[in-house]
């Protein structure tokens, strides 16, 4: 029997997408790396990674080259991708380490509503505000949780082998597997198994971007970083060899993706693609119709109403993404114009807002009296000492030293097919005022429509901007401060703005 219908969806889209009742309801699986930039992949053209697995999913399935995160920074990325909503309209969650408000629901509960058995594997990081007297708790989203840590093993991914196994087998299943691999810290470094991963990347084949140093340690960093995106890759392909063997490979829709850049200076928290774009890739034999490379513009607010449009679930109210699947049957179908991304306190105070449309990404930054040098854990890093360094003696070049740059920019315009690491401002140029003007409106249109706002005071430094370290107590001001959207109740809107 054909599940119930969803909301706005076409008959055929819900024939297609494989959504009758039964065996024929598809298993998903999310793989999220932690802080991974879309080009570290073999299959995004870097031909120092060593990412086999990932790389095999993108052949026979669709990899898709202009995929947007709405935030480049952990817990609220994270929470974005399992509400379906912007930062913003998450309540508190628009900040590092805060919660969802309570009224929101996460998509997996639908799924566990509707007969699928649902786990959480490795990284969590999600949470939604405690219900206050009287009020209902949120409905569990997951059967199973587990940190994904084993002695010796600290990548978040071990488990997700024996959550496949171990599975109800007469449940369609849904798993969030999120890795910390490659967060700080470089624990597989010191864990690596050359018989599974292969030889440890070595720094002289590193790909160094334009924007850090060319030296020893930095390309150790950048050693030691792929050697993290290798054991992820490893244990994608592990679980996939594990569906083969099962039979169920062919109607599981698998997603690769990752919350946010990699942990780098000029990377991790930006607005610019190397925080906020994303390798995304999708891979179901049995529900896309062709196999390739989209160039179409996605959102991962869009991942959730696409999994539940799968999965024949109705799509809950707050959604504010779109569903994907008009990409999954014709190469030609574009799903949105727009995708929209921003910047939020992270360790630091900031506001920036961003729109990607066609060529050109645009920015405003509310804060340009700050510079943007990144979270906390890249200040600390070899990379951001190293830049440091050069800084001290004069010798940094415009793309270097764009991390200590303040005042920077309020707006900022780039064309990114001719300049992919952004690094020349457009802004104010009178052959682009039209383009310009035409973003601004847009931009502008959208935080309307979503009760986004300015604070006057937001959350502070909790971090030393030089050196990476925590402040005490008693330098550290909040008193009064309210996070974007909080004064218009950006957390009640529902539904997408109608400019996507």
């Amino acid at each position: 029997m054909l599940a119930f219908i969803v909301r706005s969806a076409p008959l055929w889209l819900l024939l297609f997408s494989g959504t009758i009742w039964g065996e024929s309801r598809p298993n998903v699986i999310l793989f999220i790396a932690d802080d991974v930039s879309w080009n570290d992949y073999g299959c995004y053209g870097n031909a120092a990674a060593r990412t086999p697995n990932i790389d095999s999913l993108a052949t026979t399935g669709l990899r898709f080259d202009r995929a947007y995160l709405t935030a480049s920074s952990c817990s609220p990325s994270r929470s974005s991708i399992i509400t379906g909503r912007f930062p913003h309209n998450n309540g508190k969650a628009a900040e590092l380490h805060q919660p969802i408000s309570t009224h929101l629901p996460w998509f997996p509960e639908a799924l566990r509503d509707q007969g699928y058995y649902t786990a959480l594997s490795g990284k969590h990081h999600m949470k939604s505000v405690p219900p206050k007297a009287g009020q209902q708790p949120r409905p569990t989203a997951f059967d199973h949780v587990d940190g994904g840590r084993q002695p010796n093993d600290s990548s978040g991914s071990a488990n997700w082998l024996s959550v496949i196994q171990k599975r109800p087998k007469e449940q369609p299943f849904f798993c969030w597997f999120a890795s910390y691999d490659a967060h700080r810290g470089w624990d597989a470094d010191r864990q690596w198994q050359a018989d599974k991963y292969g030889p440890m990347h070595r720094a002289e084949d590193v790909v160094v971007p334009p924007f850090l140093i060319d030296d020893q340690q930095t390309r150790q960093d950048l050693a030691s970083y792929y050697n993290e995106v290798t054991r992820f890759d490893y244990r994608i392909g592990v679980v996939v060899d594990e569906l083969k063997t099962q039979g169920v490979l062919d109607n599981t829709l698998i997603f690769v993706l990752a919350d946010n850049g990699r942990p780098f200076p000029r990377a991790k928290t930006r607005l610019h693609d190397s925080g906020m774009q994303t390798a995304l890739v999708a891979h179901w034999p049995q529900g896309i119709a062709w196999t390739g490379v989209s160039d179409q513009l996605v959102s991962v607010i869009d991942l959730a109403p696409t999994i539940l449009t799968a999965a024949g679930c109705e799509l809950p109210a707050s959604f504010q993404g779109v569903a994907m699947q008009p990409l999954f049957k014709s190469q030609s179908a574009a799903t949105r114009q727009y995708a929209f991304s921003e910047h939020n306190w992270h360790d630091y105070e900031a506001y920036g807002r961003s729109v990607r449309h066609g060529d050109y990404l645009y920015l405003i930054n509310r804060r340009p009296y700050l510079a943007w040098q990144g979270p906390a854990d890249s200040v600390r890093s070899p990379s951001h000492q190293a830049l440091l360094a050069k800084q001290a003696t004069g010798d940094l070049n415009d793309a270097q030293a764009d991390v200590f740059t303040s005042p920077r920019p309020a707006v900022a315009l780039f064309n990114v097919k001719q300049d992919p690491h952004q690094l020349v401002n457009l802004a104010g140029k009178p052959e682009l005022a039209t383009t310009q003007d035409k973003l601004q409106t847009v931009l502008k249109t959208w935080m309307a429509q979503t009760r986004d706002s300015v604070p006057e005071k937001i959350s502070p430094d909790t971090f030393d901007r030089t050196t990476g370290n925590k402040l005490k107590k008693n330098q550290i001001d909040s008193e009064g401060a309210i996070t974007p959207g909080e004064e218009n109740a950006a957390d009640q809107v529902m539904g997408p703005p109608t400019i996507k």
